[in-house]
């Protein structure tokens, strides 16, 4: 019976992600052990958590983007001040989100922080057409102050 249940639901999985996903779950609660599909259940917790990774990085960069405008590109800052400041606060609550969610993320940013500052720097760069150069190597605030809704740049 076990080989017969898997099968059909691997199948299932290729052919309805939905239904594969509410047939496991009530796999899963009805305490039908045997026949959930293991490895595909596997491949999409492990998937799920490196999403959550690449979102908080996504997230990150585009922060220091904005506030490396903010701060640097003076000469479009009294026309979208207001836009970067809307954005740098949706990133932090986007940011604060996925922490709430996932605490355990935490160190994760710390260890991406460098990188990501750096990636901002080029991005900064492309968008503004400012040079590289203009925006410092070193970040410009730590996680705390990047993080924190009342702080911005000087």
């Amino acid at each position: 019976m076990v080989t017969q249940s898997q099968p059909t639901t691997q199948k299932l999985y290729d052919q309805d992600y939905y239904l594969w996903i509410k047939t496991t779950i009530n796999q899963l609660r009805t305490g039908q052990f045997s026949v959930v599909d293991l490895d595909n259940l596997i491949e999409e917790l492990e998937s799920m958590g490196r999403s959550q990774k690449r979102a908080i990085k996504n997230l990150l960069i585009r922060l220091f983007e904005h506030l490396l405008k903010l701060k640097y590109w003076d000469a479009e800052r009294e026309r979208n001040q207001g836009h970067w400041k809307g954005e740098i606060r949706t990133f932090r609550r986007q940011i604060q989100d996925e922490l709430e969610d996932s605490p355990s993320l935490k160190p994760y940013i710390l260890e991406i922080f460098d990188e990501c500052y750096d990636q901002a720097r080029s991005e900064a760069s492309d968008r503004t057409q400012l040079p590289l150069d203009t925006f410092p190597v070193t970040p410009i605030g730590s996680l705390a102050q990047i993080l924190d809704d009342d702080w911005l740049p000087e």
